[in-house]
C-alpha cells in the first residue's frame, strides 16, 4: 500500500483518464464512458490500496484485481503502464492486431491482469475462487472485483454472491460500477435493480454506500474494510457518472462505446486537464 494523499490521488486519476482517453482516440475504438466512471475507485486501488510488485507481476502473495467489466480496460491499462508493468509506448497499440493490449484484458498477453474477462457475468465467480484458494492456502492477500451495474443483470453474478457469503470469504471485496447506464438504455429501463446495498445485505455482505466519483470517500471507505473485523465479504456500492470528467460525455448513453473524433478529443483532454 502506498501512503498517497487524497489530492495526489485526485491527480492521478486525472492523469489515467487523459491517457485512456488519448488510447481510445488513437485506437478509433473503445468504451470511455465506463472507463470514466470507474477511474477513480481504480486509482486508489492501485496507487494506494494494494499489495502489489510491478517487477513481479506474478507474485504469489500479491493482492488481485479482477475488472470483471472488460470494455473499461483502457483505465486499466493506464494504471499498469504507469506503474511500470510494460513501457508505456505500448499505450499506442490499443486493440491492434498481436497488442498486448487488447480490447478486454488478457492474462496471457498482458502483465498484471489476474484473469481474462469481458464476457459479462463471469469475473466475480473467479474472485470468489481466487479469494477462496487464498483462504485454504492461508494467504493474505486480497480481492477486489469491479462490476458494472448493468452486469449485474447477469444471473451467474448472483450465484457467485451467495458463494462468497457461503465460503465467509472476508478476503474479497465487491465493487459496483453503478453509473446506471448499460448498453442499451438507463439499468431502469432494461432490468432495475431497486436497493442493491440492501441485496448485498441480504446475501451476508458488509456494504457502503459512496460517490465513486469522491476520492475521500473511497479511500475512508477502503480503509474501514482493510481495519474490519466482522468475517464477511465486502460490498461497495460506488455510485458514478458514466463518462465522468467529460462535458459532454457524462451521463450520456451514446458514449458507451465511441471514440471522440479530433475536435472532440481536444474538447475533452483541455476539460480533464483544468476541470470544467
Amino acid at each position: 500500500m502506498k501512503n498517497m494523499s487524497v489530492e495526489a490521488l485526485k491527480e492521478q486519476a486525472k492523469e489515467l483518464r487523459k491517457t485512456a482517453l488519448a488510447m481510445i482516440y488513437e485506437a478509433q475504438s473503445g468504451h470511455p464512458g465506463g472507463a470514466f466512471s470507474a477511474a477513480d475507485l481504480i486509482t486508489a486501488l492501485y496507487y494506494r490500496e494494494m499489495k502489489l510488485d510491478p517487477q513481479t507481476p506474478n507474485w504469489a502473495d500479491r493482492d488481485r484485481f479482477i475488472l470483471s467489466k472488460g470494455h473499461a480496460c483502457p483505465i486499466q491499462y493506464a494504471a499498469l503502464g504507469s506503474l511500470g508493468y510494460f513501457d508505456r509506448e505500448v499505450f499506442h497499440t490499443l486493440r491492434k492486431e498481436g497488442s498486448i493490449l487488447q480490447g478486454h484484458p488478457d492474462m496471457k498477453k498482458c502483465p498484471g491482469i489476474d484473469i481474462s474477462t469481458g464476457s459479462l457475468g463471469q469475473g466475480l465467480s473467479c474472485g470468489v475462487g481466487m479469494a477462496l484458494a487464498g483462504k485454504r492456502d492461508n494467504k493474505d492477500y486480497r480481492v477486489f472485483v469491479m462490476v458494472g451495474d448493468g452486469e449485474l443483470d447477469e444471473g451467474q453474478v448472483w450465484e457467485a454472491v451467495m458463494a462468497g457469503n457461503a465460503w465467509k470469504l472476508d478476503n474479497l471485496t465487491v465493487m459496483i460500477d453503478n453509473n446506471s447506464l448499460q448498453l442499451d438504455g438507463t439499468c431502469d429501463q432494461v432490468i432495475p435493480h431497486l436497493d442493491l446495498t440492501k441485496k448485498f445485505e441480504a446475501f451476508g455482505y458488509e456494504t457502503y454506500e459512496i460517490d465513486g466519483n469522491n476520492m475521500q470517500e473511497i479511500v475512508d471507505t477502503l480503509d474501514k474494510i482493510r481495519e474490519s473485523k466482522t468475517g464477511r465479504p465486502k460490498c461497495i456500492n460506488a455510485h458514478t457518472v458514466k463518462g465522468k470528467g467529460v462535458s459532454y460525455m457524462e451521463n450520456q448513453l451514446g458514449w458507451h462505446g465511441m471514440a471522440p473524433n479530433e475536435e472532440q478529443y481536444k474538447i475533452a483532454v483541455d476539460e480533464l486537464e483544468r476541470g470544467f
